[in-house]
């Protein structure tokens, strides 16, 4: 099946209040444009989120982790978070100089819950926050820091549709292509198609398991 020909013109898109009710009052009422001390000792323990900002060319999703607490409430209305090392490629920074809206949504391993933020963030060199959000000796290069929009508490039912924290949703590696093997496929789309033999592929996949456990900051 084609995307054209399931997808509808502007003009015939469905009718969405006539095929879903409302959201019920209780749904209603924990949207909030401030944060709360329930949403507090959720951000106490929180260990990992995605971060979603805009640009001109479109939107970008990237993940975020580190220890409980890693995001620090500042005030009601306001959250930082240190950045660390990770592929350079800094989108979310970028986005931020141009775009301040961003989203978050954070997981809780284990919980069939989310926790949504939307707002507006940016990002800062300001020594006092940055010695802040250090963890050990590392003192992070930025920071960023976040105004509350809206905050939400959110029904975990798509992860206990995936089944996310079960047994059965973990995946041996040899049942998906290694990172080795993605950087093969990647080189063949080039002018390398014949630089990544399997010898290489084993280091890729050495080095890789290698940096994601132990070249965090």
């Amino acid at each position: 099946m084609r995307a054209n020909d399931v997808l509808p013109e502007p003009a015939d898109a469905p009718d969405l209040d006539a095929l879903y009710a409302p959201p019920s009052e209780t749904v209603q009422r924990a949207v909030l444009d401030r944060l709360i001390d329930v949403h507090e000792e959720y951000l106490r323990a929180a260990t990992f989120f995605c971060l979603a900002t805009g640009s001109p060319q479109g939107l970008d999703v990237s993940p975020r982790g580190g220890p409980p607490g890693f995001v620090q409430v500042l005030d009601a209305h306001t959250l930082a978070f240190a950045d660390w090392p990770g592929n350079n490629r800094i989108e979310s920074m970028r986005n931020l100089a141009r775009d301040e809206r961003l989203g978050m949504v954070f997981l809780f391993p284990g919980l069939e819950v989310f926790l949504r933020i939307n707002g507006r963030g940016r990002v800062s060199t300001a020594p006092e926050l940055l010695a802040q959000l250090r963890e050990g000796e590392r003192t992070p290069k930025t920071a960023t820091v976040v105004w509350i929009e809206e905050v939400i508490v959110h029904c975990g039912k798509a992860i206990h549709r995936a089944g996310l924290w079960g047994d059965s949703a973990q995946r041996e590696r040899p049942a998906l292509p290694t990172v080795g093997q993605m950087m093969r496929a990647f080189a063949a789309l080039g002018t390398e198609a014949a630089a990544i033999g399997e010898a290489q592929i084993a280091q890729i996949d050495a080095h890789y398991a290698h940096a994601v456990r132990h070249d965090l900051y």
